[in-house]
């Protein structure tokens, strides 16, 4: 693998290990206290991707891109279904499908399988080294007792620093192998993805050999894609701009990035969230219920969506000198579907066959690295003086601009 492969390929498993250090969590399912448990359980995500999980979707995306794959800001959609029920099916192997509108452009139905197992693939070819340099909340500078510094060694060792960041929001996929008798999902092996020219108002259908049928009509769209725009102010600090779109209940950004050691070797890496108090991981990666989201905005965990910027402080910007990768997510609606319905009188018993959700985020990334951007809607500009950072490409600009087949001078 060349120097400048090999540099991009740890800086991107940099940022998976910084995901999987703190994003440590387990799919389960949220039912309120006192309710009565449906026979099944139906779950759906819907996200718009745009930058550069456009790109070809997540890590690999990131990585065809930097290594002369795709370009562009096109959005994409993402869809992830999952059925549970506590019946096993009635005959055969159990088989699952959901008939959508045509507008959704996936065929007839989609298949949803059951599989063997679930857990987390593994993405990193060997154990993380070196240092993670840990900072937070929105602002031109660090505030006193940041970065926490987490060292690899010492953390294989049984030494984990005090104050460690965490997420007190549990990820939430609802279904799964161990909390259902029969459980079902997609995307599976079927070659079928959404599109993202695909459509979800309309009726919507879910037919199985160990569930009720599941019949509920979705109003709500796939949420716009994210613009945002970088500005450097005079402090050092980075401001991050975006335009508020449709839907949104709340915002968080994120910032991974790093310098480069000996020989293309990763350095310190640097991870910072708009968070104010300390919230990483868990469920701030995946789908916030709106119901989530009033309290997660009082603590700070969550920006509202009233926000339009945040201020990636001057520290971070200092410690990552050779390249950041930065996430936006605006968290949105949620359809709620029940049958059949509670009765209006509290008095009468209620037995719900099944339940569906389906939950709604926009997200957009870009990387910002010595001479160059990519996947913002805009050029970086040095704020209050209208002048472009855009440089000629040299050093570690002009090698991953070399990875993304540019070449040349410019940006």
């Amino acid at each position: 693998m060349t120097s400048r492969r090999k540099f991009a390929f740890v800086a991107l498993s940099g940022l998976a290990v910084s995901a999987a250090v703190l994003a440590v969590a387990v799919p389960l399912a949220v039912e309120a206290a006192g309710e009565p448990a449906p026979i099944a359980r139906y779950d759906m995500r819907a996200g718009t991707v745009s930058g550069m999980g456009a790109m070809g979707g997540g890590m690999g995306g990131a990585m065809s891109m930097m290594f002369g794959g795709g370009r562009g800001n096109n959005a994409q959609h993402e869809l992830y279904l999952r059925l549970g029920s506590s019946n096993a099916s009635a005959k055969g192997a159990p088989k699952a499908d959901h008939f959508m509108p045509p507008s959704a452009k996936l065929g007839k139905s989609v298949a949803l399988v059951t599989p063997r197992e679930e857990k987390a693939p593994d993405i990193l070819p060997e154990k993380p080294k070196g240092r993670l340099l840990i900072f937070w909340g929105c602002g031109e500078h660090a505030p006193k007792g940041q970065p926490i510094v987490l060292d690899f060694a010492k953390v294989a060792a049984g030494q984990v620093p005090a104050g460690m960041p965490g997420s007190a929001v549990i990820r939430d996929w609802g279904p799964s192998l161990t909390n259902s008798k029969t459980f079902a999902r997609w995307p599976a092996e079927d070659g079928k993805y959404v599109k993202a020219d695909s459509s979800l108002p309309g009726p919507h259908k879910v037919v199985s050999n160990y569930a009720p049928e599941i019949n509920f009509t979705l109003t709500k769209d796939f949420m716009a894609p994210l613009s945002t725009r970088t500005a450097t102010l005079p402090s050092g600090a980075s401001r991050v701009g975006w335009t508020g779109i449709a839907g949104a209940t709340s915002y968080l950004a994120f910032v991974f990035g790093g310098k480069q050691g000996p020989g293309g070797s990763m350095g310190d890496m640097v991870m910072w969230t708009s968070s104010s108090d300390k919230q990483f991981g868990g469920g701030l990666a995946d789908w916030i219920s709106p119901g989530q989201v009033p309290a997660l905005i009082r603590s700070g965990t969550l920006m509202p969506a009233s926000a339009t910027s945040c201020v990636v402080p001057a520290e971070v910007v200092n410690a990552t000198p050779d390249f950041r990768v930065g996430t936006l997510t605006a968290f949105g609606p949620e359809e709620d579907f029940v049958y059949p319905p509670r009765p209006a009188d509290p008095k009468v018993a209620w037995k719900p066959e099944w339940t569906a959700r389906i939950r709604h985020r926009s997200t957009t990334s870009w990387m910002q690295a010595a001479g160059m951007s990519m996947g913002m809607q805009g050029q970086q500009q040095q704020e209050g003086s209208g002048q472009s950072n855009c440089k000629p490409r040299g050093g570690l600009g002009g090698m991953l601009g070399g990875a993304l087949g540019g070449g040349g001078k410019g940006c």
